[in-house]
């Protein structure tokens, strides 16, 4: 099974691309953030001509998640039960059924937390922190379920020094504080893993590189977009990295897509 995670930065904006590394690579799952449309002005078209069931939690302009099976599935969670904030579509949830196996897997866009203005930012880390317990919430859920997990997406944080080209820039960032690195630490106590580390734990991994400063060619990256896997997924893996041909594309999204690939 091949699964792959990509913030699109506007499907619009990225159609030829995305479809030509879709077609290329041919994910059985693809999670995306970011697609910045609203629901019903998605691709379902283009999609399901390449044998995808589509779902998608669509927003104008803004934010956006979708999930891309070809598998059958429901869709079990739009945006978070718990979080009172309807107005950004950043949680997508479906239940998987393939063949006799059943999983949960979401798309998930988390609240960047960065402004210019200290005062906005302390508000805006504040809602991060809150949306990061009630997603925690979520996938106590999930997990009780006994079922297993697979999550894919954005989720605006950098972990370790090795994810970051200078952590000296982002100390103090909402992306680098301890408040929200613990949230994902919080992760392990559910059983689901980074697939990335798991088999690289010494490498960059960058998914991430600004437009601005020539960032890409020299490499300034972060690493913020992650899988996350439940024991059963971690058992099969057998590859996890970014593929970084999207970034190279015209007109590329700054970030590139993270692909896992998983024994049958």
């Amino acid at each position: 099974m091949k699964i792959a995670t990509f913030n699109v930065n506007s499907i619009k904006a990225r159609t030829g691309s995305f479809f030509s590394w879709l077609k290329k690579y041919n994910p059985d799952i693809v999670f995306l953030q970011e697609i910045k449309c609203e629901t019903e002005n998605f691709l379902f078209l283009e999609c399901e001509s390449l044998g995808y069931k589509v779902a998608v939690l669509g927003q104008k302009s803004y934010n956006g998640v979708a999930v891309l099976s070809k598998y059958d599935f429901v869709v079990t969670s739009e945006n978070l039960p718990q979080f009172n904030d309807d107005t950004a579509m950043r949680y997508l949830e479906v239940l998987i059924k393939k063949g006799k196996e059943k999983f949960y897997v979401a798309s998930v866009y988390a609240p960047n937390g960065c402004s210019p203005d200290k005062n906005v930012e302390k508000e805006k880390l504040s809602y991060k922190l809150h949306w990061f317990d009630m997603l925690y919430q979520r996938l106590l859920f999930l997990k009780n379920s006994g079922l297993p997990i697979i999550l894919g997406g954005d989720f605006n944080v950098m972990m370790e020094s090795i994810d970051v080209y200078d952590e000296n820039k982002f100390v103090d960032t909402p992306l680098y504080v301890k408040e929200v690195k613990d949230k994902i630490k919080a992760f392990e106590f559910i059983g689901l893993h980074d697939a990335f580390r798991l088999l690289h734990p010494n490498i960059e991994g960058y998914t991430f590189w600004d437009y601005f400063g020539n960032s890409f060619v020299t490499n300034l990256g972060l690493r913020i977009d992650y899988i996350f896997i439940s024991a059963k997924f971690a058992e099969t893996l057998k590859l996890c990295r970014p593929d970084k041909t999207p970034r190279m594309m015209d007109k590329p999204s700054d970030h590139t897509a993270l692909i896992a690939e998983f024994d049958e």
